[in-house]
């Protein structure tokens, strides 16, 4: 572990330190205000659990110190990106995202897509989620712009040859390698193509559309129809484009979707109005850090390579947003100005990029579900964390849910070959326990899970019910107190299966005679398997306990309504799902569910008019 260095040794001064391990590897990467007060935070007695991996995979710290905080954050940038430290929490490589370029610096232009570390006199475009969706666009505005897209190797052969390629011969390619084209001509193709893809579609039809009518009164039908078809596949590339805003801006739009181990990004590049570029990823939070510092890093990572639009909308804004402004600025030549859009075109525009990244992660956690060899690693994974005898083919992870002690319920959730299986979840009411008492509860929910085992094990297979077969591992959602509940049920009913407690913190598991808690390292399948069924359980105890909770309000309000029993509750609550959705309807509506009169007695108790009972708040 690194040692100390004291106080007097750290200049209090902005720069950059370094974290080292035993072999000289760079294991963190920061930046500070004062690198004396933030070096020494390190060493205080109380630390995230991350920060306190680091700390101790580390046998050095080293500082640098610069001018001034901006000058800090470029350099922090420049660590990372040369070191790539374990600890930081960095972007994909740069290469994971595709650009449509164009190589200006070429004597004849080529239009290409790439990838991984830009070239000086190349003109980029993007970034795009998918590298099809840019060549499927290239497609058709080589039908207008009919640049060259082949590589300097087929140019020379065929400029040798004095014979164009196909893509000449349909249209695609003005055949600059056989001198089809001057080069004035082949400029303004390739003015035209930059112009489209940075969103300036007007001025393009416009021009279009003239040269059509002008072709077509000059009775020149086949050019007429030629210009026709360019038009055409620009109106078909250009829908690929949403429009987003009324007038022609110039914005990125970053959005975030996390828990405690990833987090999902979406980023929207919109130029004059138009969505010209997408990018979804997952990044690994492997730093303890809040969402504000989180979109700082985000913001360092993805702006630390190319110039920023004058405008970044964010979902928060981090603490030190005017220190991260003046880096963007001075990385632009020119102002510019984070923002957090609180109505409006811009807010709705960044629910939908909210969306688009709650996506992308629901989509990474299918993928890592539905991966067998990853399921079977985490299995793996979770059995050398626990130190169980074999890895937990069924895992039963339970959850209590209550507000004040009011409706409380358990939840049971399984996994079976690290997949869930809904057909085995089981709901319970707690019956026997008064007021706020978890520890009661979980002790409740287990011994009657486990005494339906019990009585269960021994029936005939086909008599058999869900509760017949054991786990090969129970969680239960709390600390200390909940597992030795646990443990104190399975030895009353004489049952050895393994137990473990999951604490609040996700890398922190608590096992039957240990004192301190299980730390499961960061990347462990096991974490990921760990935090699924958590959620899972979290999930289904709480819509269980609303569903418990919207039915003993709609029971209290039509409870004293004359007309009404339980039969009548019955069919409102079916037939309106929900006491919102019963309130917001009219009489009419009501009618056709119960008679006419029995309706107006609804309907004036749930509005609180005079004689009823009075109107009650839904959640």
């Amino acid at each position: 572990m690194v040692q100390r260095p004291l106080p007097s040794e750290i200049p209090d001064l902005p720069g950059a330190y370094l974290f080292r391990n035993q072999h000289g590897e760079v294991m963190y990467a920061g930046k500070a205000k004062s690198l004396r007060k933030r070096v020494s935070s390190y060493f205080s007695k109380v630390l995230a659990l991350r920060t306190a991996a680091m700390v101790e995979a580390s046998e050095t710290v080293e500082w640098i110190v610069t001018k001034n905080e901006v000058e800090a954050l470029m350099l922090e940038y420049s660590l990372i990106q040369k070191h790539k430290p374990r600890f930081n929490i960095r972007l994909r490589d740069d290469k994971s995202y595709p650009y449509l370029a164009i190589t200006r610096q070429d004597e004849w232009p080529r239009a290409m897509v790439m990838r991984g570390k830009r070239k000086r006199g190349t003109q980029y475009f993007g970034p795009y989620g998918h590298a099809y969706a840019i060549r499927q666009t290239l497609d058709l505005l080589l039908r207008t712009f009919p640049v060259r897209t082949c590589t300097d190797s087929k140019y020379r052969r065929h400029a040798a040859s004095g014979r164009p390629c196909l893509l000449f011969h349909i249209e695609r390619c003005s055949g600059p390698c056989v001198g089809e084209v001057t080069p004035e001509a082949y400029q303004e193709y390739v003015d035209g193509l930059a112009s489209f893809l940075s969103g300036d579609h007007d001025d393009i039809v416009d021009k279009l559309t003239i040269e059509m009518m002008e072709a077509s009164e000059q009775q020149e039908y086949e050019h007429a129809a030629r210009l026709r078809d360019q038009l055409s596949a620009i109106q078909k590339a250009s829908a690929r484009q949403e429009m987003v805003t009324k007038r022609p801006e110039n914005f990125d739009l970053l959005a975030i979707v996390e828990d405690e181990l990833e987090a999902s990004m979406a980023l929207l590049t919109v130029r004059r109005g138009r969505v010209v570029g997408r990018v979804s990823t997952i990044v690994d939070k492997v730093e303890d850090v809040t969402t504000a510092e989180l979109i700082a890093r985000m913001l360092e990572q993805l702006y630390g390579s190319e110039d920023p639009p004058g405008l970044i909308l964010v979902p928060e804004l981090p603490e030190d947003h005017a220190l991260l402004a003046d880096w963007l600025s001075a990385r632009r030549d020119g102002a510019v100005e984070l923002r957090v859009p609180e109505r409006g075109g811009k807010r709705r525009l960044l629910e939908t990029a909210k969306a688009n990244a709650a996506e992308e992660f629901a989509r990474h956690r299918l993928r890592r579900n539905a991966d067998h060899n990853a399921r079977a690693k985490a299995l793996r994974s979770l059995q050398e964390a626990l130190d169980l005898p074999d890895p937990p083919l069924r895992i039963e992870c339970y959850d209590i849910s209550t507000v004040q002690g009011t409706n409380t319920v358990g939840s049971m959730v399984v996994l079976e070959d690290g997949l869930p299986r809904p057909s085995d979840y089981r709901h319970f009411r707690v019956r026997d326990v008064d007021g706020q008492d978890d520890f009661a509860s979980m002790e409740e929910v287990l011994r009657r899970r486990f005494t339906a085992y019990l009585a269960e094990r021994d029936l005939p297979p086909d008599k058999r019910g869900k509760f017949a077969y054991p786990p090969s591992l129970i969680l239960v959602d709390g600390g200390a107190g909940q597992l030795s509940r646990a443990i104190q049920v399975l030895n009353e009913l004489n049952l050895d299966i393994p137990v473990a407690g999951l604490a609040k913190r996700m890398e922190e598991v608590y096992l039957p005679g240990r004192a301190e808690t299980v730390r499961i390292p960061r990347g462990e399948e096991a974490l990921y398997l760990l935090q699924r069924v958590r959620d899972e359980a979290h999930r289904f105890a709480i819509t269980y306990h609303r569903k418990l909770r919207g039915k003993r309000m709609v029971d209290s309000i039509l409870d004293d309504v004359p007309g009404v029993g339980d039969t009548r509750k019955k069919a409102l609550l079916r037939a309106f799902g929900s006491l919102k959705r019963l309130r917001e309807a009219s009489i009419d509506q009501i009618e056709e569910v119960v008679p006419r009169k029995v309706a107006h007695n609804v309907h004036e108790a749930l509005h609180g008019l005079v004689g009823t009972s009075p109107r009650r708040r839904d959640d």
